[in-house]
């Protein structure tokens, strides 16, 4: 299968599990080979299990395997799910009757099935998450695991929130088992890629535009909600960031950009630099499916091979790269990672992308990048 050649977006399994192991509660098993378990322990960082399965366990079946790592985790409390991965969905085992009578969470959802948002949906649909009309708040939609920025994101919308007086409800997802179930009836996004579909969506919070027509919304239906201070901050912090954008464009040229992202992410880099550096951006390549109309059109197409992206970048030989390792090592050009993996670096603060917070970092990642480009 030619599109399957270097694949550089994770798959349905590792999405299901990016899902399932946000809900602290929830022990996640990878029914599968040690490398279906090894890629999302190594992305997500979560506490993962798996069954480990070799050559005896596909030839004469897996289910005594399963039942055993099951066994290993049902006397430590809270529940546990099982995510199949490619081999025991190939082999066609009947695991749904295998964990007949058991109070396990079970997803089908083999890397075949589909990408990273696909799984990351299916175990959503599993969950079966549902809204309480007596809940107040608003929910925190579009958190997952395998995103970099996922707890810098959450953070700052909380943040956001709490200067509105505006409680958190649940986040999804990255939040208690149990909470999916007891959902406010109002949500707001981090990242529409993982779009939740609980509650009513008012809006996201990628850039600072789409977050003043949020809080315009959020002043409408939250009752007592206050978004004065937040309405001030956004223009504060827009006037910084034009500054600053201003102050680099009196000495340097604006950047020609290839950025290559999930659809959400990538939207949000390109908008922001058009928007506050007069940026051309050159070419637009999505990880996942783009949609079909997004709100400003540039060269916008899916982009999932590494042979892809070394072609796009030598054609349209961008000042400044916006993406993954994978795109830094395919060229010596300015570079800022705002998707995974992002190898070689130290990782131990939570910056946003969302929010406020999240344009400012993102805006001086660039500006710092380009700077240090031309010394």
């Amino acid at each position: 299968m030619p599109e399957c050649e270097t694949p550089l977006w994770p798959c349905a399994m590792t999405g299901a599990a990016a899902c399932l192991a946000g809900f602290e509660g929830i022990s996640v098993v990878i029914h599968g080979s040690s490398g279906c378990y090894y890629y999302p322990a190594t992305l997500l960082h979560a506490p993962l299990h798996g069954t480990f399965i070799l050559e005896n366990e596909v030839i004469f079946g897996s289910g005594d395997r399963l039942c055993e790592v099951i066994g290993e985790l049902s006397g430590r409390g809270g529940r546990i799910a099982v995510i199949t991965t490619c081999v025991p969905s190939v082999l066609g085992e009947d695991i749904r009757s295998m964990l007949a009578g058991t109070d396990v969470i079970l997803v089908d959802s083999p890397g075949f099935s589909g990408e990273l948002e696909a799984g990351y949906q299916a175990a959503l649909a599993v969950l079966a998450p549902k809204t309480d009309p007596e809940r107040s708040g608003v929910n925190i939609d579009g958190v997952s695991l395998s995103d970099p920025f996922f707890e810098g994101n959450i953070q700052e919308v909380t943040r956001l929130l709490h200067r509105a007086g505006i409680p958190v409800g649940t986040v999804f997802c990255r939040d208690r088992s149990g909470m999916e179930g007891l959902a406010a009836p109002l949500t707001i996004g981090t990242n529409d890629d993982f779009a939740s579909g609980v509650g009513k969506y008012l809006g996201g919070t990628l850039g600072i535009p789409a977050l003043r027509t949020t809080c315009e919304k959020l002043v409408t239906m939250c009752e007592g909600a206050d978004m004065d201070p937040v309405l001030a901050e956004l223009d504060t912090q827009e006037e910084r960031v034009t500054h600053a954008c201003d102050k680099f464009l009196r000495r340097y040229d604006p950047p020609g950009v290839a950025v290559f992202a999930g659809a959400a992410y990538a939207l949000f880099a390109a908008d922001t630099l058009k928007r506050y550096l007069d940026a051309e951006i050159l070419t637009v390549g999505t990880r996942n499916t783009p949609p079909a109309q997004p709100a400003v059109q540039y060269p916008l197409e899916k982009v999932t091979g590494l042979e892809q992206v070394s072609r796009k970048i030598d054609e349209v030989s961008p000042d400044l790269v916006i993406g993954s390792s994978f795109e830094r090592s395919l060229s010596d050009r300015a570079f800022v990672g705002i998707i995974p993996p992002l190898r070689g670096q130290v990782r131990l603060s939570h910056p946003p992308i969302a929010g406020t917070g999240g344009t400012l970092h993102f805006v001086e990642s660039v500006l710092n990048a380009c700077m240090d480009k031309q010394k």
